[in-house]
């Protein structure tokens, strides 16, 4: 089954936001029908003015390991049109998991997880600071159920076999666990994020 639509039937339409090679040969890519035969900079632009202005998240994920989980905290992070994913550590990434949705997205890149810290103490609207939310149980850490979370901030993610490491813990305003009920010890990374992202999208979106 192909996913998408065809070539344009009738006359193209006369907006500059549709691109050309779409229009003639059909848009198969993973984009909801409003964005069919846009081109990406027509589709970022219009993601870009459809955020609110006073609330929004960025997510950023720790990259020690080349963690496969990020391609996937990418997709989930477009699907709640985050204004941005901040990938702290290691530049290069696996994009697979992504499903191209990074093309649509502003990813930004930190050394560490200090220098998101920098980033993020003047990145609010008029040099405001955005707080950092970190998601990992670890001891201290306060579940997320019922937790009021900021209308703009950067929520942080460790990798999947460590969790957030001191650096990034010690970036955080507040470290915040999703409650568990069964045998194992943590949930998968991309999971967290989903879910995290999800619960700020239920108070704010």
């Amino acid at each position: 089954m192909q996913v998408g639509v065809g070539p344009w039937a009738g006359p193209w339409p006369d907006d500059p936001r549709y691109d050309p090679e779409l229009l003639a040969l059909g848009d198969r890519r993973n984009v909801v029908d409003r964005y069919r035969y846009w081109t990406v900079e027509a589709v970022v632009a219009d993601m870009d003015r459809r955020r609110r202005a006073d609330r929004f998240i960025h997510v950023a994920i720790e990259n020690w390991a080349h963690d496969l989980n990020i391609g996937s905290v990418v997709r989930t992070a477009n699907a709640f049109n985050a204004a941005g994913v901040h990938v702290v550590g290691r530049r290069r990434w696996n994009r697979r998991g992504a499903m191209v949705t990074d093309r649509y997205l502003h990813v930004h890149h930190h050394a560490s997880a200090e220098d998101l810290a920098t980033w993020a103490a003047t990145a609010g609207p008029d040099g405001t600071r955005l707080p950092v939310v970190g998601i990992d149980n670890v001891p201290g850490s306060v579940p997320i159920e019922g937790y009021p979370l900021p209308q703009r901030c950067v929520l942080l993610f460790g990798q999947e076999s460590t969790g957030l490491t001191p650096q990034a813990q010690a970036a955080c305003d507040v470290i915040l666990h999703i409650t568990q009920h069964g045998s194992t010890r943590s949930i998968n990374a991309g999971a967290a994020a989903a879910i995290a992202m999800h619960a700020w999208a239920v108070q704010h979106a």
